[in-house]
């Protein structure tokens, strides 16, 4: 218990520290969100007044500890751009991000998890270099790139999905949820191919190790001694891969979101940046920084739950 405490203290130090280097990175670049908003034909008058109204006249400490303040009440301020709440924007959005983002976590561990084992296990064979090359290939492959090249075949080509044709899960849950497994899958893909990658090194660097012949000397069959001893022990350094896998998942989904036409966060998150809609594009960024801790802590957690000798 005294493990898990001072993991979340540390995260709770980590996010305030970040939340601090984010919101004084963007009050120090250049760039006036008065001035993008009303023009450069505006008067003086005019952006002074807005500047006001948007609080950019106050000093930046003060605005931190004022935008702090909200944020712990769960309000992130109100948007430069469409003057309404960052936070019912970002409500409105994040579920069709966090879907993605867990549907192609899924997928990658579907994918990962059983070729990696088998490959192992019939780790000299064909089907090994076979599966070998086709993750070397797969791991060479950027989602975005992925992306592209999924569209191109199941979309354009084969007429499995209409690109750019987004359906709202309110509006026909099949068909969005038939039409989100691409994107999920050009994110899965190369994620898959680097965990298949590490479980399946994990897997043969433990069947060197001496606990492994003790288990062949008492008689016990390979595939007891391979799935019920040297799986567990592979699994640590997997898990592990596996939370920083999902801290990236997030990042990859706006990224993908964009080849694809989601209407998610990284829509949002591209508009807020060119209008230098601060508000929003901190809050976004404080959520990824959020997923990202988050899931480094459970991490943490099941790594202490999996191998107790962790201090």
């Amino acid at each position: 218990m005294r493990y898990i405490v001072k993991k979340i203290l540390s995260c709770i130090i980590t996010l305030f520290i970040v939340s601090l280097l984010v919101f004084a990175a963007f009050a120090l670049i250049p760039g006036d969100p008065a001035l993008s908003r009303l023009g450069t034909n505006a008067t003086e008058s005019a952006l002074t007044a807005l500047r006001h109204q948007m609080g950019l006249d106050q000093p930046m400490p003060v605005r931190y500890i004022k935008w702090l303040a909200g944020v712990l009440r769960g309000d992130f301020g109100m948007s430069y751009s469409y003057s309404m709440s960052v936070t019912s924007m970002i409500a409105d959005k994040l579920p069709i991000t966090l879907t993605l983002m867990i549907y192609s976590m899924v997928l990658m561990v579907i994918i990962s998890v059983p070729l990696g084992v088998y490959a192992s296990y019939k780790e000299g064979t064909v089907i090994d270099k076979i599966i070998q090359i086709t993750n070397q290939i797969v791991m060479a492959i950027p989602p975005f790139f992925s992306g592209i090249l999924i569209t191109l075949l199941f979309g354009v080509t084969l007429k499995m999905f209409t690109p750019g044709g987004f359906v709202s899960l309110n509006r026909d849950p099949v068909r969005f949820f038939g039409f989100m497994f691409f994107p999920a899958l050009a994110i899965a893909l190369p994620k898959s191919a680097m965990v298949l990658n590490l479980l399946y090194s994990s897997l043969n660097g433990e069947k060197k190790k001496d606990y492994v012949r003790t288990a062949y000397s008492r008689g016990n069959k390979s595939k007891t001694v391979f799935f019920s001893h040297m799986l567990k022990n592979a699994s640590i350094p997997t898990i592990t891969f596996l939370g920083m896998a999902l801290a990236d998942m997030i990042a990859g989904s706006i990224i993908i979101e964009q080849v694809f036409g989601i209407p998610g966060l990284g829509r949002i998150l591209l508009t807020s940046i060119q209008n230098r809609d601060y508000p929003v594009v901190i809050a976004i960024i404080m959520l990824i920084a959020c997923v990202v801790i988050i899931s480094n802590l459970l991490v943490d957690i099941i790594y202490r739950l999996v191998d107790p000798r962790v201090e």
